[in-house]
């Protein structure tokens, strides 16, 4: 079995998986100051849950986009289950060409999101990761990663909202019926999902006209992904995405 772990500034998303698809997937808060046992421990109950052990693992991909954490994962993972882990960045085989100004810059969540858009749904394609940051990243018709943008995340912004605006509260992040909202949780929802929701689809459209082409395929990915819920701009909802690619990149570096 193959462990995919995606490390994201807000969670860690785990999959375990055979050579071909994802079989089990978890997901777990990050926590700077967890040790490397602690988080050896808490991966043994997560695969004790599923009856799977240590021993049942054969190789290991990491993809991080916190460095502080990563020398306590591959430490975790090196003393616990006795495997190097791969580690993602663009000196790896993607299976991509990657045109970027600094290639070992580029974000590893992004490579691996661009990987598992590539092979699972086919290019060119445009891909919208709605997390921490919304990230949106392009491969046009002939295979080449040739870059996206950064915005802040649905909730960056909503809890920066409430962080600088000392009568605004923090506010469950929803849909309201409403735009034109009649009361203050309702006018900060409105706001910004309704907000994000023109962000994503203006910066959408702008890269299909940058490309030439009306027919991008659009996948969204991300645990915010059902804020964004607008099939007119948006052909593809998978939140697996990250891990697919994961997977997929193990494949070509095994």
């Amino acid at each position: 079995m193959i462990l995919c772990m995606d490390v994201g500034n807000t969670n860690i998303k785990l999959a375990l998986c055979n050579e071909n698809e994802i079989i089990l997937s978890w997901r777990v808060s990050v926590k700077n100051s967890r040790t490397a046992d602690e988080f050896g421990i808490e991966l043994a109950n997560l695969l004790h849950t599923k009856d799977y052990t240590f021993k049942d693992i054969d190789g290991v991909i990491i993809s991080s986009v916190v460095p502080s954490l990563n020398y306590t994962l591959v430490h975790a993972i090196t003393y616990y289950i006795g495997i190097n882990p791969i580690m993602v960045n663009s000196s790896i085989n993607t299976g991509l060409e990657i045109e970027y100004a600094n290639p070992l810059s580029l974000g590893a969540d992004r490579i691996a999101n661009a990987v598992g858009a590539y092979f699972t749904y086919g290019a060119p394609c445009i891909v919208v990761d709605l997390g921490t940051a919304t990230t949106f990243g392009v491969v046009n018709a002939q295979g080449v990663f040739i870059g996206g943008c950064i915005a802040p995340g649905i909730k960056t912004a909503a809890d920066a909202l409430s962080n600088q605006a000392s009568q605004l509260p923090l506010v469950e992040l929803q849909v309201p019926p409403k735009t034109i909202a009649k009361d203050t949780i309702s006018n900060i929802q409105a706001g910004v999902t309704v907000g994000f929701r023109g962000l994503v689809k203006e910066l959408v459209n702008q890269m299909k006209k940058e490309l030439g082409d009306e027919n991008v395929k659009v996948i969204a990915t991300g645990g915010l992904t059902e804020l964004i819920n607008d099939s007119s701009f948006i052909d593809v909802y998978d939140r697996a995405l990250t891990l697919k690619g994961l997977l997929k990149l193990y494949n070509l570096n095994k």
